[in-house]
Order: C-alpha cells, then sequence, then structure tokens
C-alpha cells in the first residue's frame, strides 16, 4: 500500500486515535472536576491542564492529516467515568489511560514503519517520547497518593513544591490545528 494512500492502517489508527486523544481529554475534565468539587485545586489545575495537553494532541494529529492531504474527520468520544471515592482512583485510571495511549501510539508507529511512511514515522516519534513523560509522571503521582492515602492534602502539597509533568511548550511538538491552547 502506498505511503500516501488515505486507507492505510496507519491512516485508520490516526483516525482511530484523534477520538482516543478527545476522549483522554474528556477523562481529564471529569477527573478534574471531580478533584474541584472535593476542594483539592492544584489536583484540579493539573488535570484540567492535562485535558488541554489531549486536546492538543488530537488537534496535532489533525493538523498533520490536513498537512497530507488526508481526509479528516472530527469523532465524538466515549463515555468517560466520574464518579470515584478517593483521589488514588483517579489518578489510576489517569495511569492506565496513559498506558493504553502508549501501546496506540506505538502501533501506529510500527504501521507507518510497515507501510514505509517514512513522514508518519517521524510524525509519531514526538508522541513516542510525549508518552513517556506522561507514563512517568502519572505512575509518580499515583505512588504519592497511595502513600497518602486518606491525608489527601499530601497530594496537594507534593503538586505545590514539585512540578509533575511538562509544563513548558515543547518547540520540537507538531503544529496543532488552530494552535496549541
Amino acid at each position: 500500500m502506498s505511503p500516501r494512500h488515505p486507507e492505510s492502517t496507519f491512516v485508520e489508527l490516526l483516525t482511530e486515535q484523534v477520538r482516543q486523544e478527545f476522549t483522554a481529554s474528556q477523562q481529564y475534565v471529569a477527573i478534574a472536576v471531580w478533584f474541584d468539587a472535593h476542594d483539592l485545586p492544584r489536583l484540579a489545575a493539573h488535570f484540567y491542564a492535562q485535558s488541554v495537553e489531549e486536546r492538543n494532541h488530537a488537534m496535532m494529529m489533525v493538523q498533520y492529516m490536513l498537512d497530507r492531504d488526508w481526509p479528516v474527520t472530527i469523532p465524538g468520544v466515549d463515555e468517560v467515568r466520574n464518579e470515584f471515592s478517593k483521589p488514588v482512583e483517579p489518578i489510576a485510571v489517569a495511569l492506565e489511560q496513559e498506558k493504553a495511549v502508549t501501546s496506540q501510539i506505538e502501533a501506529m508507529f510500527r504501521a507507518a514503519r510497515s507501510e514505509g511512511d517514512v513522514l508518519a514515522e517521524q510524525f509519531m516519534l514526538w508522541f513516542l517520547k510525549e508518552q513517556v513523560e506522561e507514563v512517568s509522571s502519572m505512575n509518580t503521582l499515583l505512588a504519592i497518593a497511595e502513600r497518602a492515602d486518606t491525608d489527601w492534602f499530601q497530594i496537594e502539597d507534593h503538586l505545590a513544591r514539585e512540578m509533575v509533568g511538562d509544563e513548558a511548550v515543547d518547540a520540537s511538538a507538531p503544529a496543532a490545528a488552530g494552535g496549541v491552547l
């Protein structure tokens, strides 16, 4: 199959990933709202920011498809979880979500490589690097939440002291359709 063919496995996976990224964004909004409702403002702010980051990832993928002159369909999103009983639960959901996204990104990279689409392969390299940071960040946050147990404010204190995740704009990041928020 030609690397420019819009019906390639890579293109199908990338189109599906746009939905996954928008769903991840909505899941992070739900998590942020839960933290907000439980008076945990630093956790809420962290997950609101994560939501924007996931939205930006989707829009980077959209821009890439536009740049390649491939058809783009903006999908709906899957259902998200809104109910949790303690902070460790939404953080564990976030970690599992990041691990799933990592597997999806790896599959897209492999598809690009197997199709001989070096442009798509190069595009996916940034996302692979990003996923290492995302999984590491959530792993750390989950460990802190597990240690904090019922003292939820220890997690807030940790976020006040430590930068969790990448807050800086990455100059090597792909362009996002409409610009990065």
